[in-house]
């Protein structure tokens, strides 16, 4: 039997760091990663053939749980037609109109492969629309690997404690202005001193690249200042969407807040169904500015592929309000577990939520209140981390291996994983309460 340290030894004389992902190296919480051979349900199995209830859902796609059959089928249906045509397909517009009839505002949608990619189109979208270069993020929010959205990134670069990426010319990041998270004020005053310069302001639906943060009513103050100042936004649900409610954040939390609307949205993860997907979506007067329409030039051989929408259309249609529901409580259901596990053995924590998105803070601030922004988050006791994510591991619990990310439950956790948890989570908080923090 091939074991994970063997794995790791060949990958790492072939891939840089032996990932493809750095998140995946485990270089936050040390040790071997598994290698996962298959995934059923709420389980997933290594090379050794030893599963664990996992908590990661692939970085959020697998809301259904991995391998629902409805969603394999349809795939497996797909794939005997032909893997990929280079040319317009039934399923592309199939699953654009499903995306529509769960976010009105979605008014166009144009698919690619990758959560980058959807939020590099928005962001060059936005800059042709409003003739304007600068685009304003937040710091620890991630907004995939392009270059200009680097800057003070969630996600790996928060993982691995990096200031942004190497390779990214000043000239590229001068173009991005970063601003803490929920300071409204700060917000104000950037537009106030170059509101004219500003194409657009990024954010995500509900941070969960540096631990989950909720949004609050910021969401609702970013729209009333880029409308003031002509400025687009640009919703990130590439995690939150289809994921925390049918219609994402946006569909959670605008007719309470009055019904606002991004300009732009960028989708990913649960809309591909666990394939290579991505989308952009958004006003019609500004989505139809991309080519062959307008200017702003995108392409992409393999966007829409017709595996991915298959995939992204089963799932889409088995996501109904009982799934969502499921989730919710489900997530509850563990939050309880392991909040109790922590409070029995003295460990300062808070718990981090947004929807049926959740982490754990680790730290007295973190116990007083949620934490809000990416400097509270960095300060928290991220010592405890290591120690409590191999207890859950070596338990047959897999949880993220950063702090930074999201904990994801799917509608296939139900009580029998529960109990798995439940096994776990006093091990692994008198892990977290032995841990000793670094001189």
């Amino acid at each position: 039997m091939t074991t994970n340290e063997e794995l790791f030894t060949r990958a790492l004389g072939v891939i840089p760091g032996g990932v493809d992902s750095p998140v995946r190296a485990y270089g936050s919480v040390g040790g071997v990663p598994p290698f996962i051979t298959s995934a059923k349900g709420a389980y997933v199995k290594d090379a050794t053939g030893r599963t664990y209830v996992d908590l990661v859902c692939s970085w959020g796609p697998a809301l259904l749980g991995h391998s629902h059959p409805a969603v394999i089928e349809a795939v497996q249906k797909a794939a005997a037609k032909g893997l990929s045509f280079g040319a317009p397909t039934e399923a592309e517009v199939e699953l654009a109109e499903l995306i529509r009839s769960r976010v009105s505002a979605a008014e166009r949608v144009r698919f690619v492969s990758t959560g980058t990619e959807a939020t590099m189109t928005a962001m060059r979208l936005a800059r042709g629309a409003t003739g304007r270069d600068l685009i304003v993020k937040f710091a620890g929010c991630y907004h995939g690997h392009s270059d200009a959205l680097l800057a003070a990134a969630g996600s790996g670069v928060a993982t691995g404690g990096l200031p942004g990426s190497a390779g990214v010319p000043t000239a590229v990041t001068a173009q991005t202005i970063v601003l803490p998270y929920h300071d409204e004020v700060a917000l104000e005053e950037c537009f106030a001193t170059r509101g004219q310069e500003i194409a657009a302001v990024i954010c995500e639906g509900a941070p969960a690249n540096m631990g989950v943060v909720d949004p609050g009513s910021f969401n609702l103050a970013i729209r009333r200042v880029t409308e003031k100042y002509g400025a687009l936004m640009i919703l990130d649900e590439v995690l939150t969407g289809f994921r925390v409610s049918a219609g994402g954040m946006w569909g959670l939390r605008s007719a309470s807040e009055g019904g606002w609307a991004p300009d732009l949205f960028a989708f990913g993860k649960v809309v591909g169904g666990g394939m290579p997907l991505a989308a952009v979506g958004g006003r019609a007067d500004v989505m139809n500015l991309l080519a062959p329409l307008g200017p702003v030039y995108q392409a992409g051989t393999l966007s829409g592929n017709p595996l991915a929408t298959a995939a992204g259309i089963a799932t889409l249609k088995l996501a109904n309000q009982g799934v969502y529901d499921h989730v919710d409580s489900a997530a509850q259901t563990v939050i309880d577990i392991v909040s109790s596990a922590l409070v029995a053995e003295g460990v300062p924590f808070g718990i981090q939520r947004a929807g049926s998105l959740f982490s754990i803070a680790f730290g007295d601030e973190a116990a007083q209140a949620p934490l809000i922004n990416y400097a509270q988050m960095q300060a928290q006791d991220t010592w405890r981390h290591p120690a409590f994510f191999h207890a859950f591991l070596d338990a047959g619990v897999s949880l993220p291996p950063s702090l930074f990310e999201a904990w994801f439950v799917s509608a296939s956790h139900g009580e029998r994983e529960f109990e798995a948890i439940a096994a776990a989570a006093p091990i692994a908080a008198r892990a977290a309460a032995r841990a000793v923090k670094p001189q």
